[in-house]
């Protein structure tokens, strides 16, 4: 992680557009083709959302603009990305859990979870990683989601709901919201279509 002259970097312009603005992001939604995922789901016997969890982070990956993140007025870079979720706990309540984005990621992921879900408190990570934040509602059925904007957390934020069935095959609408600084449009719909490449890349 290293502190980075805005002024020397690629998002120069756009970091003095919108640092200052009052509501600097910006949600683009897009469904997806998840056919892939709800197979391998079921005939590996995985979670849905872990699935998708690692295809975010592996869209992520494929996406330079995921590694520069606005935080307070700097501008930092990043070596490593993880992947936020959100745990249900046992009493009712929520705790959310950073999974480091690597080649375990799936046990990772399993572990990390089972642990916050016993301890019903939340796993962190330092500063090291850019962490992009997810929420799964699968009780219902989503058009889209607009989250809060805090003016502290720009981290980039994908939301989904309950995937759509028809015929043999399930579709998923998601919105993914973004800080301007960090990327523009056409960065965030690179990430959209890495995303749904990364899906279809499954082997179901």
């Amino acid at each position: 992680m290293e502190e980075l002259d805005p002024k020397q970097s690629p998002r120069a312009e756009a970091f003095g557009l919108w640092m200052k603005a009052p509501m600097p992001m910006v949600t683009l939604f897009k469904t997806l083709d998840v056919t892939r995922l709800v197979r391998l789901s079921r005939r590996q016997n995985l979670k849905f959302n872990l699935l998708l969890c690692w295809c975010v982070g592996l869209a992520a990956s494929r996406t330079e603009e995921f590694y520069t993140l606005p935080v307070g007025d700097k501008l930092i870079r990043y070596e490593r990305l993880a992947v936020n979720t959100v745990v249900a706990l046992r009493d009712g309540g929520i705790a959310t859990c950073d999974i480091p984005f690597s080649h375990q990621f799936r046990r990772d992921y399993l572990t990390l979870t089972a642990q916050v879900r016993e301890s019903g408190q939340p796993h962190d990570l330092n500063g090291d990683y850019m962490v992009i934040g997810t929420s799964a509602l699968p009780q219902t059925e989503l058009d889209g989601a607009v989250n809060i904007y805090a003016g502290f957390y720009n981290n980039p934020f994908v939301i989904w709901g309950k995937y759509r069935r028809k015929l043999w095959r399930a579709s998923l609408p998601v919105s993914f919201q973004f800080h301007h600084a960090q990327m523009d449009g056409g960065h965030a719909a690179g990430f959209l279509e890495n995303l749904q490449a990364a899906i279809r890349s499954l082997d179901p």
